[in-house]
């Protein structure tokens, strides 16, 4: 080569340049023991709809632990440990009494505590019968939705309640949901946190929702909103405007609150105020989510769902999954964990960046042995008053409410 030859330039970029493939743990992470499945584990979290425990035990996985859900024939719920602390096997095949669930193996029979009421091959059905109990968790019904919670007994906190659910119009109904509105995936084989952040990620509703698919809700939500972010007490709030063709001002609030609660009005926008449900996005396991949600509505109105090119998600051929792909297409296709080493986030990604860094926050407090935020013994404190909506009308009458 002579020296006035140009040397050849190098693209850069290729896939073969990638680094080794990291995760962030304190995002992905449930299980008992890890940081952020202990900071979890200060919260209650739903896992089951009232309907679902009833005299036939039913398997069920809280957080990546296997539980068994049952309700007893005075109809307490109870959610026990699957092996019987007599000789190991399960209590899925068990019996369930007047007074609790009976194991097939030797006969113990266990209250929705735990408590060992009987010991029937023992002398005088177990003398000392109070010193086995069946590991347990306290559950919570609220509005038709069973809750539990799997942390430390000392430090149980209030049951929180909302205010959108406790102080429903006269003609309305309150309905518990498990059916996993959103994702149609039952469950989700991913990880909770990816389809969780979603919620602070206004834009992909007009890239996803609108433009690439189709307008898979109203026209109201089709356009490019101007958004903000903001942190609240327990988390963090985006800010969606936008103007209409007819001249009002649509102003729409959602909110994510620590840890998995997610507050998202009707993208149908039916109702001018506050969101008309709550939502929970559950880690079921490392890979696996479901959203459970309490909504309230109309009596006798059935909730609308999202469609692509005219057919429910369900309905549609794996071809048309991958022309109007939804939700379930986008978190999913992250993997069942995302590769955070190899994300780029940009501006329009800031609602994510607060939510991970608040959260993270969360997960140091109870490593630091503090209590994380929303977290009260007082009952009066847990009353949560819901932002999140859908407001309508002039500019100046709408841009503070949420």
């Amino acid at each position: 080569m002579s020296g006035t030859e140009t040397p050849v330039e190098i693209d850069t970029g290729t896939a073969y340049e990638l680094g080794p493939a990291e995760i962030d743990a304190d995002l992905i992470e449930v299980e008992r023991g890890t940081p952020t499945g202990e900071m979890l584990r200060r919260y209650w979290h739903p896992f089951a709809v009232s309907t679902d425990a009833d005299d036939t035990p039913r398997a069920v996985r809280v957080l990546g632990e296997d539980l068994i859900l049952f309700r007893d024939g005075r109809g307490r719920a109870g959610l026990v440990h699957p092996r019987c602390c007599h000789r190991g096997t399960t209590l899925y095949y068990g019996k369930v009494e007047g007074e609790g669930i009976r194991c097939c193996y030797h006969g113990w029979l266990f209250d929705t505590e735990g408590r060992t009421l009987d010991m029937p091959c023992e002398p005088e059905g177990g003398r000392r019968k109070e010193r086995y109990r069946q590991p347990w968790y306290p559950v919570q019904e609220y509005h038709g939705m069973i809750f539990t919670y799997m942390g430390p007994p000392r430090d149980r906190p209030a049951f929180p309640r909302y205010d959108v659910l406790d102080n429903v119009p006269d003609g309305w109904e309150v309905v518990a949901d498990g059916n996993n509105i959103g994702l149609e995936g039952d469950p989700t084989p991913c990880n909770w946190f990816q389809t969780h952040e979603n919620v602070m990620d206004p834009f992909h509703v007009f890239v996803l929702h609108a433009g690439f698919s189709g307008n898979q809700f109203v026209a109201e939500m089709a356009d490019i909103p101007d958004v903000s972010w903001h942190y609240t007490g327990q988390g963090v709030k985006s800010h969606q405007d936008r103007v209409l063709d007819d001249g009002r001002f649509f102003h729409r609030v959602t909110e994510v609150v620590i840890p998995n609660v997610r507050i998202v009005a009707s993208p149908f926008v039916e109702f001018d105020g506050p969101a008309t449900s709550i939502a929970w996005t559950l880690p079921i396991s490392r890979t696996e989510t479901k959203i459970f949600t309490i909504l309230t509505r109309p009596i006798g109105q059935t909730r609308r769902r999202a469609l692509y090119d005219g057919k429910r998600w369900n309905e549609l051929t794996e071809a048309e999954h991958q022309r109007y792909p939804g939700d379930y297409e986008a978190q999913v296709g992250q993997g069942a964990v995302t590769v955070h080493s190899e994300e780029n986030l940009a501006g329009s990604d800031k609602g994510v960046t607060m939510f991970r860094h608040l959260f993270r926050s969360q997960v140091k407090a109870v490593a630091d042995g503090r209590s994380p935020v929303g977290v009260t013994t007082d009952a009066e404190q847990a009353r949560f008053e819901v932002r999140a909506g859908n407001y309508i009308g002039r500019r100046d009458d709408v841009i503070d409410l949420g």
